[in-house]
């Protein structure tokens, strides 16, 4: 069976730029971590050892098999397209997943997993949905899906994640550590909004969009660059211990990344 590659991302910057209705609206780089990918395919349903019936997925995961977003993803599909032949192939394959992305770390592993889950249904089933069709479904099953579906190196993403534009640039080479604190993304979120709400204008807004990661990189820091670092920094205090000159912050975390240094 093919085996699909599921990239890492990195939030370059993150900056709230206002709320709709329970969701924070943001506008954020994100790019594509090439070396960093989880591995999916599908496989005989044999090699599940569960009942025929069941949703099979193989792989080193901490949630239940209906918290998983590529359970979620089969679900949003189904729901979209009514596809009997997707039916057929969920009860006689499983999707073996070979993780290398770690959970928890704001570099979109879960929906990265979903969203190449969806493009491998629509290649092997032959659904003809296009890559907007994808990205909307995408997004019933997270905010960040719909960048991975696209699969563009570098892009700004705004709304509540649905809107994505491709940012023509070189991939960069980053030094990226996890450390293990397992952080809520919207527990982050919900510390942000209390505490240190103060969304960006329009012309600061459009200022980020056009500067490359690199000059980021290299002249703010990730206090500066992520909204969502300080409010993690409050509510996980032992990330503080992780924490190092020069590097910036990835999503609601807890990632670190900076440029890779040559020696």
């Amino acid at each position: 069976m093919k085996v699909y590659k599921a990239y890492a991302k990195v939030n370059i910057f993150l900056k709230i730029t206002g709320s709709r209705d329970n969701y924070h609206e943001i506008i954020s780089r994100f790019m594509r971590v090439d070396p960093l990918y989880d591995e999916l395919s599908f496989v005989p349903k044999e090699e599940c050892g569960g009942k025929s019936e069941s949703f099979c997925i193989i792989g080193d995961f901490s949630c239940e098999v209906q918290q998983n977003t590529i359970y979620k993803a089969y679900f949003a599909l189904k729901k979209a397209t009514q596809s009997e032949q997707l039916e057929q192939l969920m009860r006689t394959h499983g999707v073996n997943v070979k993780k290398s992305i770690p959970a928890f770390a704001g570099l979109g592993g879960g929906s990265s997993d979903a969203a190449t889950y969806l493009k491998m249904c629509n290649e092997v089933l032959h659904l003809g949905l296009s890559t907007n069709e994808l990205a909307l479904i995408g997004l019933e099953v997270g905010a960040d899906v719909p960048f991975f579906i696209y699969d563009y190196d570098s892009a700004n993403v705004s709304g509540i994640g649905e809107v994505v534009e491709e940012f023509k640039e070189e991939l960069l080479d980053f030094e990226i550590f996890t450390p293990d604190v397992q952080i809520s993304t919207p527990k982050v979120y919900q510390i942000y909004r209390e505490d240190f709400y103060a969304p960006i204008d329009g012309f600061e807004r459009e200022k980020l969009k056009e500067t490359t990661s690199k000059e980021i990189l290299d002249t703010m820091n990730a206090k500066e660059a992520n909204d969502l670092f300080e409010p993690a920094l409050q509510e996980y205090k032992e990330l503080k211990n992780h924490y190092q000159q020069d590097y910036h912050f990835s999503g609601s975390g807890s990632s670190f990344f900076r440029i890779r240094i040559e020696n």
